[in-house]
């Protein structure tokens, strides 16, 4: 990422006639938030000097604490590509912050905070940079003439399928051309399995501004798509009977400009720090499910026959297990977590996945053995036979894991593990207690 000075900014504003400041930041839900001002505040603004009531965001702090500081990272500096929509002709500009308490101090209950802790503690063992490449999908749904969303999907199309049975490929075009333009270095665009879903990647970058494009990301795809008459949702099963959507993350981590996963003389070409931070994530995976897999829909994903992973084992090329190390080699060596789902909050997933890896380096962990088979034709013996385990299969049994894993908690600090562990319980007992659909069909009549 290049620097951005002050200078630059102020700049920008006068030539790009910049009217209204975004000040975003994210929740502990992963939802975006912000706070708009007008351009007449960028001084107040690039000071640091911008507060606003922390009490009204979900698991920040109580009323009586409510005053908290936005502090802009200026290298986040981005001039949205349209006009505003008002009588005055202007754009929109943002900067994510991050959040500080009344006295200056960081914020713990901030998820990009809370990823620079867990980024330094990777700098304390040696390592200079935490890399991710992220592959999020998401469906697009037609809105109806009052602009509300229905269940009809924009098309029905397939993986890599062309127009005209791809009738978003126009949106999702146009969705590339404006992160290109924000500086987004796209490297595929295409239709995925289930129709109407879609996925668009692009370089990774280091941890915390691979989490800023994520949320940028979201916000792009759902912008565009209204422009289409569409609804662009990432939830991670929107229908019943068609694949889900995922966020494979490829991770990585790097001493100065050597790839630490990687090792030529080794069978695989992979690093001993590799198979350690893999035995790590796989030792941890049923705990941060609960963060990577954040709610009660996750679940109706990780299931079989959906493509989507379910067991906690690893390989290379085989695509069923949990994680999965691409064949690239040299800087290019990763390892791809495959069960993440795009509802996570990135801040978050990646605290606890590098969290989780760390502490198989720590404690110079090996993996079991690569899984070459089919797991997903696997049955129960064989699953046994081979100590192949299942991820957690709903939101409540994963709380109930990351309660018991204190290494995943002290990733999320104290703060944001307890509002997000009594969030995520009171989505649990509504959920439990609603009626759903499939009750009604199956046991009105009967009973």
């Amino acid at each position: 990422m290049n620097e951005i000075t002050r200078e630059k900014i102020v700049d920008d504003v006068k030539k790009e006639n910049v009217r209204f400041l975004r000040l975003m930041f994210t929740d502990i839900l992963g939802i975006i938030k912000n706070v708009e001002v007008p351009v007449s505040q960028l001084e107040k603004v690039l000071d640091g000097k911008m507060m606003f009531d922390g009490s009204s965001i979900e698991g920040f702090v109580r009323i009586h604490e409510s005053d908290m500081y936005l502090k802009p990272d200026l290298d986040t500096w981005l001039v949205f590509p349209w006009e505003i929509e008002t009588s005055r002709s202007g754009r929109v500009a943002r900067l994510i912050c991050d959040i500080a308490n009344p006295d200056g101090s960081p914020f713990s209950g901030d998820p990009r905070t809370n990823l620079k802790r867990m980024m330094n503690e990777a700098k304390e063992m040696g390592f200079t940079s935490f890399n991710l490449g992220p592959e999020p999908e998401f469906f697009l749904f037609k809105l109806n003439e009052e602009h509300e969303i229905t269940e009809n999907l924009n098309d029905k199309g397939g993986y890599f399928d062309l127009a005209p049975t791809d009738l978003a490929e126009n949106c999702r075009r146009d969705i590339v051309l404006e992160l290109e333009d924000l500086g987004f270095e796209i490297e595929a665009s295409h239709h995925e399995v289930a129709p109407g879903q879609h996925e668009i990647d692009w370089k990774y970058a280091d941890a915390v501004e691979a989490c800023d494009n994520i949320q940028t990301f979201k916000l792009i795809v759902k912008t565009v798509a209204r422009k289409y008459g569409l609804h662009a949702t990432f939830m991670a099963k929107p229908l019943f009977g068609i694949n889900g959507s995922g966020m494979h993350c490829n991770m990585s981590l790097f001493k100065e400009e050597k790839n630490a996963f990687y090792d030529e003389s080794d069978e695989r070409e992979l690093s001993q720090t590799a198979y350690q931070f893999l035995a790590g994530l796989l030792h941890h995976a049923p705990a941060y499910t609960a963060i990577t897999n954040p709610t009660v829909n996750s679940y109706k994903r990780l299931v079989p026959g959906y493509e989507a992973p379910v067991y906690i084992a690893w390989s290379g090329s085989n695509r069923t297990p949990m994680i999965r190390i691409p064949a690239s080699r040299g800087l290019s060596t990763r390892l791809e977590v495959r069960s993440v789902d795009p509802t996570a909050n990135p801040y978050l997933a990646l605290a606890v996945m590098l969290k989780a890896g760390l502490d198989g380096v720590k404690n110079e962990w090996m993996p079991p053995e690569e899984t070459c088979d089919n797991i997903y034709e696997m049955n129960e013996h064989e699953l046994e036979e081979h100590g192949i385990k299942s991820l957690p299969t709903s939101l409540h049994s994963a709380l109930k894991v990351l309660k018991s894993d204190e290494t995943i908690q002290s990733a999320l600090g104290n703060h944001i593990y307890k509002n997000f562990y009594q969030s995520k319980m009171v989505e649990w007992d509504a959920y439990k207690a609603s009626i759903s659909q499939w009750e009604k069909d199956n046991y009105l009549h009967l009973y």
